[in-house]
């Protein structure tokens, strides 16, 4: 069991205002700058057969939220800590399956001008709802389950049905990417350069940090991702602002790159990417991805907001979180209305806490 924290209340560093956008979602960032990118593109067309596509219409049917009032998009990213494949020698842990152990989503309201990021705690306690498994067989609703089991009990498509359950909001697209992807993105950029403010050293994900500026390769971006035990009480939720702070880190640093100018470059991270990518079907090309990217002309990533979805601690496991109210409900009205997010509505009962 981890020893309950809330999100820090601190806000993490924006990365430099620039014109070039498609680039507000944290790990299929590149791809969407590779697919954008227009000259050359006939060079990453081989890379299609690369990602994976989920059908979402078929397997979710009708059952599911209206869409926006608006031309606004809702976009579900996850960050899945599966053990198999490339990712068995990641050092992410001894745990059977996969788990979804980064949710975010991400909204671009319309005018595509300012993107919010709501992540999701995962041990953020949900009622799972009906699904279909990827053999077919159903998974009956389920209360009270942690939500980043929901991925390993029924799938992406659970996940997605999940989230649009408890939030009512229509998700219009999903994008998901796995470690080893994760590790090949910062490393074929050359490393990512994040500022501590203390030392961190967290024995279980392996980080080992002093006080200042350091270039993080791929296994070290990791580790920082997945921290909780070197800093604040070491709880699951002190993983959140870690993510956002290498978020922002992680913009700055493809916007300073200018992976546009550089072909051999951009071509090395699609290729690791697309390896490692999942999304619904609608997405499931560069094509599909450049046409997407390119309607996101506006979106400018100084001005994208991370927040975390309002927690409180449960009453019967102070080592779980749920949803907290009001707080909640206002936040998912305004993403469903495609309104502006209330103060109110980013704060969580939920306090504490630390980020480096």
């Amino acid at each position: 069991m981890t020893t309950p924290e809330a999100p820090d209340s601190s806000r993490p560093p924006k990365a430099p205002r620039r014109r070039r956008t498609g680039r507000w979602v944290m790990l299929t960032l590149a791809v969407l700058v590779v697919a954008g990118a227009g000259t050359g593109y006939w060079m990453y067309s081989q890379l299609d057969g690369n990602i994976k596509g989920v059908d979402l219409d078929k397997s979710l049917g009708d059952d599911r939220p209206a869409k926006l009032p608006t031309s606004g998009q809702n976009v579900l990213v996850l960050g899945s800590d599966s053990r198999a494949g490339a990712n068995a020698g990641l050092d992410t842990g001894h745990v059977a399956g996969a788990r979804s152990d980064t949710a975010l989503v991400i909204h671009i309201p319309e005018g595509r001008k300012q993107a919010v990021a709501v992540s999701i705690p995962r041990d953020t306690l949900v009622t799972r709802p009906e699904c279909v498994k990827d053999d077919g067989a159903k998974l009956p609703s389920a209360n009270r389950v942690m939500f980043n089991s929901v991925y390993s009990a029924a799938g992406p498509a659970c996940v997605v049905k999940t989230v649009e359950k408890m939030s009512g909001v229509r998700l219009d697209h999903f994008v998901e990417i796995d470690f080893a992807g994760f590790k090949g993105l910062v490393d074929a950029i050359g490393g990512v350069p994040v500022t501590v403010d203390r030392d961190i050293h967290d024995s279980s994900s392996g980080l080992d940090l002093a006080a200042g500026t350091h270039r993080l390769d791929g296994t070290q971006a990791l580790q920082f991702v997945r921290t909780r035990h070197g800093i604040g009480d070491g709880s699951d939720l002190g993983r959140i602002g870690m993510q956002q702070k290498f978020l922002m880190a992680l913009l700055a640093e493809i916007k300073q790159q200018d992976l546009l100018g550089s072909p051999t470059k951009a071509y090395a991270v699609a290729d690791d990417l697309t390896t490692a990518l999942t999304t619904d079907s609608q997405l499931a090309s560069l094509t599909k991805l450049a046409e997407f990217s390119r309607s996101m002309n506006g979106v400018d990533t100084s001005t994208m907001e991370t927040i975390m979805l309002p927690v409180r601690y449960d009453t019967q496991d102070p080592n779980r979180v749920v949803a907290a109210e009001p707080q909640a409900k206002q936040l998912w009205t305004a993403l469903r209305s495609d309104g502006t997010i209330p103060e109110s509505a980013k704060k969580s009962p939920a306090r504490g806490g630390a980020t480096p």
